[in-house]
């Protein structure tokens, strides 16, 4: 069953300010601070951010791409990505974070706008590959936009001590939404009788209850009901979830502080779900 898109759009101007005003806050010491995208500091982490803001300008707004992955597979494109984004960091160090803010603030309005003039029901440029999608629609692919922007600025939110601003249900909700679109990729692998159901509840008012059900195809997500028997069920607060699925904790660190209950290898496999290219 298709279930509805996720509305974002008015969103990114929420973030775009909460992140402005976050790091004109920030003294020198601060943007030298690590964060958990392994070895990049908060200036390297609003780097990333700003490179988004182009690189979908320049590419899907204006048709320029630059270069291109030799390599069109999965892991290629991981490569490739990895490379494209190092780079960019790299030669951002070169500049003040004052330069850094103000072209955050000129391309980020500008990216809100380009994404506002997208078909919501028209191919995306680019697919979702961590929901196992080789063509998406626009509305997934500026959610998935909107989970990339939500958890890099939470990164940052992280190191410096800030992380309360972006875990209210207004904000965190539809970030969790839209990884959990990646749940039955997540678990194509495990094998199940028809008919079982795999339930992950987020804790707290910001949270949220999923389901996922195995039919012959596959598996796919369900509506939610409080009567289903459930095959296994995965409980975690938001602080973990949004670590997990964005690889800033692996699933063997997560587990002390996930209850899963039911069986054990459907459960664990929910651990696996990565909602970034990686």
């Amino acid at each position: 069953m298709q279930k509805p898109p996720i509305v974002v759009l008015p969103l990114f101007s929420v973030l775009d300010q909460k992140l402005l005003a976050l790091l004109r806050s920030l003294t020198p010491a601060d943007w030298q601070r690590p964060t958990l995208a392994r070895q990049w500091t908060v200036k390297d982490v609003a780097a990333h951010l700003l490179d988004g803001n182009l690189r979908t300008l320049s590419m899907l707004r204006d048709g320029h791409f630059g270069e291109a992955p030799d390599d069109p597979s999965y892991a290629g494109v991981v490569a490739f990505l990895n490379r494209l984004n190092a780079d960019w960091v790299r030669a951002v160090r070169r500049l003040s974070p004052a330069v850094l803010i103000e072209l955050l603030a000129q391309s980020g309005a500008e990216y809100a706008a380009f994404l506002a003039t997208l078909d919501p029901w028209a191919p995306a440029g680019f697919s979702v590959a961590w929901a196992g999608e080789s063509t998406s629609l626009n509305w997934f692919h500026v959610a998935r936009d909107y989970t990339e922007k939500w958890h890099h600025q939470q990164q940052i939110r992280e190191a410096v001590g800030a992380p309360a601003d972006l875990m209210t249900p207004e904000l965190f909700r539809p970030f969790v939404e839209t990884l959990m679109r990646g749940l039955p990729h997540a678990l194509r692998a495990v094998p199940a009788a028809p008919g079982a159901v795999l339930q992950v509840r987020v804790t707290s008012a910001s949270g949220g209850t999923w389901q996922a059900e195995k039919v012959p195809a596959g598996w796919q997500l369900r509506p939610s009901s409080p009567a289903a028997a459930l095959s296994a069920e995965v409980q975690l607060a938001p602080e973990v979830a949004w670590r997990l699925f964005t690889k800033g904790l692996s699933p063997a660190e997560a587990r002390a502080s996930v209850q899963l209950s039911g069986d054990e290898a459907l459960g664990s496999a929910v651990l696996g779900l990565v909602a970034v290219m990686a």
